[in-house]
């Protein structure tokens, strides 16, 4: 495969017929450049100035607002010559010089016939403030470029064999390096017929597989690897670094002959740049016992979900094992593991994100969570991923950007999904896919080694004929039947309210469906809740609370009466019921000098207000 440059291609193309190439968007980059001792990736000047000589070119003007004028390269050939042709005034290698000097420099270098010779106007993003708002100084500038492009004639050098390729008429360029066309008044790109836009993008796949083996040496071991390990390697350092330029594959090679990390582990090296740190959780060997053993640990905290966790641990697997998105040529970016938890409130969604953080992270601060119905209004996006360029606050990154570029390794939880604003859905698209995600400073953050967790009540309650919200599935109904439902409705909502089934291709079959809380559940939901009231009260009071038998069943039939809002509705009864009146008890009570109380009744009055007896 060739190696040169696309843009490079072009420009040889382009300067029999254009007399000024504006070079815009990934300038700042490295590319592939013939050298001496063989192929190298160099600067865009050094790229540019191999190719010119390559064309006959004698010397190459750089001039930048910062620097002034200089010879490139820095050769006592080159300078001497561009000294002589230009009557050059150098002091450390530059020459400052104004706009108006520069204007006069465009046409000696137009009109050069002695030598081949091209003029780079770098940073010409920042010859103006606004290139909207020129002052009168810029804005004959801009025109003397304008109309130097149109009176231009492609030369031929003095004395040049016209018969040779390099003996052929073409034009001494003036070359202008922006990072966006727009960044020129756009009058000057638009209007003239000899002025041409070429925009350097991200490299590709095939770009990167090219440009990996240049790096090889610097991870170790690399040499005396086999071919196909090399050729892996290749593959590797390519796949995972898609939408990154050629500059931050060298970055890469270079913390991982720092790290003395060898070229079979390039995955690392790219986790490093990424998102920091060498230590990867998903690798340590302890991350598999616990899964081993995960499902006794989850049904402690999230109680009558067995199906559920089942299927959670089987994605969690899939995950540790590094195969998510394995059937793709390209995966290596997503997101660890992508989870949908659906069904009725309360029945332990929320608790089995924070428990699987515990699982694998050992650290519940791994846990980042987001309810968005915080975020159903279309501005509220910008709080989320960060206001556009040129708005209030752009600066500050977005809440969720941050917050994975902190914890890079965690749990993210994006509770009631359904709820947040659908053109801020529209950003998850890139995170399922990309495992990536932009803010408004430019800055970049990566999903790459985190687990996203949707949750959605969806399907539960449904609109009728009518128009009037009615409950879909009960306490009671088979779990086949609440789990048809729900997807089913999960399905609806994305295919045909939002018109987005894109987001549901990317969730996949990672949707897991939580069932309603039996009564025999709920019973221990119930006396898990109410050891945890006795355990505060030995904690806050030093006191053991013993509860009557008959009390706690009286209470416990009660709390459990209705199931519809699962664990958390027990909760908030055992609240309401039980630790209301005891507070009012305990507050009146003397409890100095005892060591233990007893609750002996709890009564209701005619207007139903509870109360404990005490003794």
């Amino acid at each position: 495969m060739d190696p040169t440059p696309r843009w490079i291609r072009d420009l040889t193309r382009l300067l029999p017929i254009r007399s000024q190439v504006v070079l815009s968007g990934n300038i700042r980059d490295s590319f592939p450049t013939p050298l001496a001792g063989g192929t190298t990736l160099a600067p865009l000047l050094r790229c540019l100035w191999t190719h010119l000589a390559a064309l006959d070119y004698k010397l190459l003007l750089v001039y930048d607002p910062v620097e002034g004028l200089r010879p490139y390269p820095n050769e006592p050939a080159v300078v001497e010559l561009a000294t002589r042709l230009f009557d050059l005034k150098l002091a450390d290698g530059a020459m400052a010089m104004s706009l108006e000097a520069l204007t006069g420099m465009m046409k000696k270098v137009a009109a050069q016939r002695e030598a081949r010779c091209a003029l780079a106007i770098d940073y010409a993003s920042r010859l103006t403030r606004s290139p909207d708002h020129l002052d009168a100084g810029e804005h004959r500038f801009f025109v003397a470029a304008e109309r130097l492009s149109l009176a231009a004639n492609p030369v031929v050098p003095r004395g040049a064999d016209i018969a040779t390729p390099v003996g052929k008429a073409r034009y001494n360029p003036v070359l202008w390096l922006v990072n966006r066309a727009q960044d020129l008044p756009p009058w000057l790109t638009f209007d003239s017929t000899r002025i041409s836009v070429i925009t350097i993008g991200l490299p590709d796949y095939e770009a990167r597989l090219a440009a990996a083996p240049l790096l090889g040496g610097l991870f170790a071991g690399y040499e005396a690897g086999t071919p196909d390990e090399q050729r892996k390697f290749a593959d590797t350092l390519a796949r995972l670094t898609d939408g990154l330029p050629l500059v931050a594959l060298a970055d890469i090679a270079q913390l991982a002959e720092r790290q003395g990390i060898g070229f079979r582990d390039a995955d690392d090296a790219v986790q490093c740049y990424k998102v920091g740190g060498t230590e990867n959780p998903w690798k340590k060997s302890y991350l598999r016992e616990r899964i081993a053993g995960a499902q006794g640990i989850i049904e402690e905290r999230v109680r009558g979900q067995t199906a559920a966790v089942v299927k959670t641990i089987d994605i969690l697997m899939r995950s540790v094992m590094g195969l998510t998105g394995a059937q793709a040529r390209v995966s290596g970016n997503r997101p660890r593991g992508v989870l949908f938890f659906a069904g009725p409130t309360g029945v332990g969604k929320t608790e089995l994100a924070k428990t699987l953080t515990q699982l694998i992270f050992g650290d519940d601060r791994a846990y980042i969570r987001f309810d968005m119905s915080e975020f159903a209004e279309e501005h509220t996006g910008a709080r989320l991923l960060g206001a556009p360029p040129g708005y209030i606050g752009y600066d500050a990154g977005g809440e969720l950007t941050n917050a994975v570029r902190d914890k890079p390794f965690a749990v993210v939880l994006f509770d009631e999904i359904e709820k947040a604003h659908p053109r801020i859905l529209d950003k998850f698209l890139q995170i399922l896919e990309d495992g990536r995600l932009t803010d408004g400073r430019g800055e970049t953050a990566y999903f790459s080694e985190a687990i996203l967790v949707f949750t959605s009540n969806l399907g539960i309650y449904v609109e009728d004929e009518h128009g009037q919200r009615v409950q879909s599935v009960h306490p009671g109904d088979a779990q086949d039947v609440v789990e048809a439902r729900v997807k089913g409705a999960i399905e609806d909502y994305f295919k045909f309210r939002l018109s987005r089934p894109e987001i549901l291709n990317r969730i996949g079959d990672n949707i897991v469906v939580f069932g309603f809380i039996t009564p025999e559940i709920g019973a221990r939901i119930f006396d898990g809740m109410l050891g945890n009231v006795v355990a505060r009260v030995k904690d806050e009071h030093k006191l053991d609370l013993a509860i009557a038998p008959e009390v706690r069943d009286a209470l416990r039939a009660l709390c459990i009466a209705d199931l519809g809002n699962g664990g958390r509705g027990i909760g908030n009864r055992l609240e309401s019921l039980f630790v209301n009146p005891l507070s009012r008890a305990l507050f009146r009570f003397p409890l100095e000098g005892r060591t233990a109380v007893a609750v002996t009744a709890l009564t209701a009055d005619d207007d139903r207000v509870m109360t404990v007896t005490l003794a």
